[in-house]
C-alpha cells in the first residue's frame, strides 16, 4: 500500500458493484486491479477482480446482502492483493438533480443537496447515498468525490433539455437530464483527436439509451427526466404515452408505487418476451420461433433506428455510427437489426465483421461507418476523480 497516488472508483449498480484502482503513468489512468461484486441481495453472489492485464486473480462466491458488503469485500481483497492505498475515492452517480450537473468533491453541501434530490431518481439516488456513507465509514481519511452521468449533457441546447409543459412545471426542475454520460466520455476520448462531426452513439445494454454528438458535444439524447425514458431498455418502458398512465391509475387503481414498478422493473424487453430482458436468450428464443422473443428484439431495435434516424436529422447527416454497452458490443442480431434500417444514411454492414463484433462492422466503401467499442465508465470515474484532487 505504498503509491500515494493510486485512485479507487467505485460504480454501482441495482445488482451489482463495479470497482477500479488507478495509478498514473505517463499522464494516464493505468489500471491495477479492476473487479466486480454481482448479485448483490440475492442468495448467490460473486466477486472477480483482475489484475491490469486483464488476468484473474481472484474470483470467489461469496453472499453480498448489501452494497456496503460489497464495498467492504472488494477493499478487503484490493489491500490482500497489494493495492495501493487510494489517496482519493470516486462515485458514478446517476443523477444529482437540477443543482449537481457537475463533477465534484464529496462535501455536507453536496450531500445534502443529494438529499434533497431524492424525489428525481428515487431508485438511484437513496442507493448511492447509502454506498457513499459506507465509503465515508470502511475509508474515513480519504477524500471523496461525486461525478454525476448528466453533466456530460448539460451541453444540451434548450429546446432539446425543454419538456412542452409550462413554466411552473418546467421551473420545478422538470427537463431533459440525460444519463449514460461517462459511457459517453470514455467514447468521445477514445475517438479523440478525430471526433467526428457528426456522430451517434448507442449505447446498449440492461439500461439503454442514444445521444447525438456534435463534435463530440452531446446536443440530444434519448433518456429524459429519468432513465425510464427513450428506447425500452431490459425491464424499462423507454417512452409512453402518458395517457398509458392515466389509464391504468383511472381503470385499475394503480398508484405511483405501482405505476413506478410497471414502468421500472416489469416492462421493457422482459415485459415483452414475458420473461426475461437477457438479449442472448431473447435471441435464442427468436430462432427458436418464440414469437413473445421476436416481438421484444423487433420493438427494441426498431426504436433504436428510429432515433438514430431522428438524430441524423438534428445532426444534419451522420459521419459515425457507435455501438457500446453489453448488447452493443457483442449482440450481432442486434446490430444487423438496426443497420438493415439505415441503408438510406449510407450504412452497409459487412456480414462476416458484423458477425465477429470486429471494430469496423460495415463494409468497405460503406459511407458511414459503424464501430463497435467498449466503453470504461471507471477510467473516466479515474480521471475526473484526480483532475479534481489536483484542483
Amino acid at each position: 500500500m505504498s503509491d500515494p497516488g493510486a485512485v479507487l472508483v467505485i460504480n454501482s449498480g441495482s445488482s451489482s458493484l463495479k470497482f477500479g484502482l488507478y495509478v498514473e503513468q505517463d499522464g494516464q489512468e493505468v489500471v491495477r486491479f479492476k473487479g466486480s461484486a454481482s448479485h448483490i441481495g440475492e442468495e448467490q453472489g460473486r466477486l472477480v477482480v483482475k489484475d491490469g492485464e486483464g488476468k484473474q486473480v481472484r474470483a470467489v462466491d461469496v453472499r453480498h446482502p448489501s452494497q456496503e458488503d460489497a464495498l467492504r469485500e472488494a477493499v478487503r481483497h484490493l489491500r490482500e492483493l497489494g493495492g495501493e492505498q487510494p489517496q482519493a475515492i470516486g462515485h458514478r452517480v446517476v443523477h444529482g438533480g437540477p443543482h449537481l450537473r457537475q463533477h465534484q468533491a464529496l462535501t455536507p453541501e453536496v450531500m445534502k443537496a443529494l438529499e434533497a434530490a431524492t424525489h428525481f431518481a428515487p431508485l438511484h439516488i437513496p442507493a448511492a447515498l447509502g454506498l457513499i456513507r459506507a465509503t465515508e465509514r470502511q475509508c474515513p481519511d480519504v477524500p471523496q468525490f461525486v461525478c454525476f452521468d448528466t453533466a456530460f449533457h448539460a451541453t444540451l441546447p434548450e429546446a432539446a433539455s425543454t419538456f412542452p409543459l409550462p413554466r411552473s412545471v418546467r421551473d420545478q426542475g422538470v427537463q431533459r437530464y440525460g444519463f449514460h454520460g461517462l459511457s459517453y466520455e470514455s467514447i468521445v476520448a477514445r475517438l479523440a483527436p478525430q471526433v467526428p462531426a457528426r456522430t451517434v452513439v448507442a449505447h446498449l445494454g440492461n439500461g439503454a439509451s442514444l445521444v447525438a454528438l456534435e463534435r463530440g458535444r452531446s446536443v440530444d439524447t434519448s433518456m429524459g427526466f429519468t432513465p425510464t425514458g427513450g428506447i425500452p431498455s431490459g425491464t424499462r418502458t423507454g417512452d409512453l404515452d402518458p395517457g398509458v398512465l392515466l389509464f391504468l391509475m383511472r381503470t385499475g387503481g394503480m398508484d405511483a408505487d405501482a405505476l413506478e414498478a410497471l414502468v421500472n422493473k416489469d416492462s421493457g424487453l422482459r415485459g415483452l418476451s414475458e420473461g426475461t430482458s437477457d438479449m442472448q436468450a431473447l435471441t435464442r428464443a427468436a430462432e427458436a420461433g418464440s414469437a413473445a422473443a421476436s416481438l421484444a428484439v423487433d420493438v427494441f431495435t426498431r426504436g433504436i433506428a428510429k432515433t438514430v434516424g431522428a438524430y441524423a436529422a438534428v445532426l444534419g447527416g451522420l459521419d459515425l455510427l457507435v455501438f457500446t454497452g453489453g448488447i452493443g458490443e457483442n449482440s450481432a442480431r442486434v446490430r444487423q437489426d438496426v443497420c438493415s434500417r439505415l441503408g438510406h444514411l449510407g450504412i452497409r454492414l459487412d456480414a462476416q465483421r458484423n458477425e465477429a463484433s470486429a471494430e469496423l462492422v460495415t463494409a468497405d466503401g460503406s459511407p458511414c461507418p459503424v464501430r463497435v467499442l467498449p466503453s470504461d465508465e471507471e477510467v473516466q470515474l479515474a480521471r475526473h476523480t484526480r483532475r479534481l484532487l489536483r484542483g
